[in-house]
C-alpha cells in the first residue's frame, strides 16, 4: 500500500510539469496565430529584409500591392522585381544607406511597380528589426499605397494653380480681406495691384464701402485713387482658416461710363434738334396763331387812339369805361400772345433733364396746345379724355411733353388726306401705371415697316430725320416705362405709353386732395 502511494507521488510532479508545458505551448501557439492573423489582415504592406537585403518575410497586403505571391518575393535581393526600372538608382541608394548603417530609420515617398506594370506611389517607413536579445537581425518596412490620395492632391494643386492663373490674368480686380478693423489683405490679383498697389484702404476698403450685406448687387463706384469707375460686386465667403471675409470683384467700366455720357449728350442734342424741327414744321401755323392776337392788339390800340383824337378835336372827353374796355381786351390779347411764346420757348429751350412732380393734365394741355393750331388748319379736331383725379407724375415734363407732341402731330398728319377728322388723346389709370393713348383714324402702319418703326434714322417722310419715334421710346424707357403701337379696330393706329406711379406719390396725392377738400 505504501509502495503504491510512493510511486503515485513520484509521478505527480511530472504530470504537473507536463501540463504546464502544454498550456504554455498552446498559449504561445495562440499568440503566434493571433499575431499572424493581424499581419495577414492588415491593409498595410509589411516586408522584412535581413542584414544582406534579402527578403525574408512579406504579408498578403504587400503581395497584393505588387501583384506577386510570397514564393516569388521571399529570397529576392536588390534590385527587387517591384522596383520601377526608371527609379532603380534611387532605390539602390536608399537600400545601400540602410545596409551600410548610414541611417537607422527611413521615411520616404517612393514609386513601386505592380506586376502588370502599373506605377504606384507609396509611403515607406523602415526601421531596424531586433531579436529578443536586442540584436539587429534586419529591417522591418511598412508600405502604404498613397497613389489615389497623391493623385487627388496633385489634381487639387493643379486646379488651384489653374484657378490662380485665371484670377491673375483677369482684367477685373479681385481682392479678399476681413471686415474692418482688420488691416490684412488676404488676396489681391495682378489687376488689383496694377490699380491700387498693395493698399487695402485705397482699393478693397474703398470698393466695398457701404456694402454690409453678404451678397450685394452690382453697383458703380468711382475710385479716387485709381481715378476710374468700377462695377463692383461684394460677397461674404468663408476663408481657408474658417473666418468670414469679403470678396470684392471690380470691373473697370470707365470707358463704358464715358461712352454712356457721350451718348447721353448726343441724345440731348438730337432731342433739341427734334424740338426745333417740330417748331419749324409748325412755324407757319404758330405765326398765324401769334398774328391773330397781335393784329387784335394793334386794332384795339389804334381804335383807342382814334377815339381820343376825335374827342380832343371835338373838345369832349372819351368815357373812361370805353377806354378800360378796349385796354382790357388789348391786355387779354397780349396775354394770349405771351402764352403762345412762353409755350414755344419752354419747349425749344435746351436744358438738362429735370424730374419733378407734374399734373398729367398740364402735360396734355401743353402738348395739345402746341399742335392744335396746325390741326385746325387741316380740319382735325383733338379730343382729350382724362380719368378724374389722376395722381401727379414724377417725370421730366418737357421730355414727356415732347413724346406726346410727336405722337399727336404724327396722328394729325396721318389724317391729313383721310375722311376722318377726330384724334383722341386718352389718359387712364392702370394699376400702378398711367396709360397715355393717342388714337387716330388715319391710314395705319404698313406691315412692311412695323419692325423698323422705332429704328434710328428710319422714316417714311421725304424730309424726316427718322429720330422722332426712336427718341420717344428712349425717353419713355429712361422713365422706366414702355412705348408701343397697336392697330385701331376702327382704322388707323393707337400709339400708347405707360409711365410708372410710385405708391407713395399716389398716397401723398390722395392725402393732399382730402386736405384741400
Amino acid at each position: 500500500m505504501k509502495a503504491t502511494l510512493q510511486r503515485v507521488n513520484l509521478k505527480f510532479p511530472r504530470l504537473v510539469l507536463h501540463g504546464r508545458q502544454t498550456t504554455t505551448e498552446e498559449e504561445l501557439s495562440r499568440e503566434v496565430a493571433f499575431r499572424r492573423a493581424m499581419e495577414q489582415s492588415m491593409p498595410i504592406g509589411l516586408r522584412v529584409v535581413d542584414l544582406e537585403g534579402r527578403i525574408s518575410y512579406v504579408n498578403p497586403a504587400f503581395c497584393r500591392l505588387v501583384g506577386l505571391n510570397e514564393q516569388d518575393l521571399i529570397g529576392q535581393l536588390p534590385p527587387y522585381s517591384y522596383w520601377p526600372p526608371e527609379e532603380n538608382e534611387q532605390h539602390r541608394l536608399n537600400i545601400k544607406r540602410l545596409l551600410n548603417g548610414e541611417v537607422k530609420h527611413l521615411n520616404t515617398k517612393i514609386s513601386m511597380m505592380h506586376k502588370n506594370g502599373q506605377r504606384l506611389t507609396c509611403r515607406m517607413l523602415t526601421s531596424p528589426l531586433e531579436d529578443a536579445s536586442g540584436k539587429q537581425v534586419g529591417w522591418m518596412t511598412s508600405v502604404t499605397d498613397i497613389t489615389e490620395p497623391t493623385r487627388i492632391r496633385q489634381e487639387l494643386a493643379q486646379a488651384q494653380e489653374r484657378f490662380i492663373t485665371v484670377l491673375q490674368s483677369l482684367d477685373a480686380s479681385v481682392s479678399v480681406a476681413p471686415q474692418a478693423p482688420s488691416d490684412e489683405l488676404l488676396f489681391a490679383n495682378e489687376a488689383y495691384r496694377k490699380w491700387f498697389g498693395g493698399s487695402l484702404d485705397l482699393g478693397h476698403r474703398a470698393l466695398v464701402r457701404d456694402n454690409p450685406s453678404a451678397w450685394s448687387e452690382s453697383r458703380d463706384v468711382f475710385n479716387e485713387a485709381a481715378q476710374r469707375w468700377f462695377d463692383v460686386r461684394v460677397r461674404s465667403i468663408q476663408w481657408v482658416d474658417g473666418r468670414v471675409v469679403q470678396l470684392a470683384v471690380a470691373n473697370d467700366i470707365t470707358q463704358k461710363r464715358l461712352s454712356e455720357e457721350a451718348q447721353r449728350l448726343q441724345y440731348e442734342r438730337i432731342e433739341q434738334t427734334s424740338r426745333l424741327i417740330n417748331m419749324g414744321e409748325m412755324a407757319s401755323s404758330l405765326a398765324h396763331e401769334l398774328n391773330q392776337p397781335l393784329t387784335a392788339i394793334a386794332n384795339y390800340t389804334m381804335g383807342a387812339t382814334a377815339r381820343i383824337r376825335a374827342a380832343a378835336e371835338a373838345g369832349t372827353h372819351v368815357p373812361p369805361d370805353d377806354l378800360v374796355e378796349m385796354l382790357t381786351k388789348t391786355a387779354r390779347q397780349a396775354e394770349r400772345a405771351g402764352t403762345v411764346i412762353k409755350r414755344i420757348r419752354a419747349f425749344v429751350k435746351r436744358s438738362d433733364p429735370v424730374r419733378k412732380f407734374v399734373e398729367p393734365e398740364q402735360i396734355v394741355a401743353e402738348a395739345v396746345g402746341l399742335v392744335e393750331v396746325d390741326a385746325r388748319a387741316i380740319g382735325v379736331q383733338i379730343r382729350c379724355d382724362l380719368d378724374p383725379n389722376l395722381p401727379a407724375l414724377h417725370v421730366d415734363p418737357v421730355l414727356i411733353e415732347q413724346v406726346l407732341l410727336n405722337l399727336v402731330k404724327n396722328g394729325v398728319e396721318a389724317m391729313r388726306d383721310g375722311p376722318h377728322r377726330l384724334l383722341q388723346v386718352r389718359v387712364l389709370m392702370s394699376e400702378s401705371d398711367m396709360l397715355f393713348s393717342v388714337i387716330d383714324r388715319g391710314t395705319g402702319v404698313a406691315p412692311e415697316i412695323r419692325d423698323r418703326l422705332f429704328d434710328s434714322f428710319y422714316t417714311t417722310k421725304p424730309d424726316g430725320m427718322g429720330m422722332g419715334l426712336n427718341i420717344c421710346r428712349s425717353i419713355i424707357e429712361a422713365h422706366q416705362g414702355q412705348l408701343w403701337f397697336e392697330d385701331n379696330p376702327e382704322g388707323g393706329s393707337s400709339f400708347q405709353f405707360l409711365l410708372p406711379i410710385e405708391p407713395a406719390v399716389q398716397d401723398e396725392q390722395h392725402t393732399e386732395e382730402k386736405t384741400n377738400a
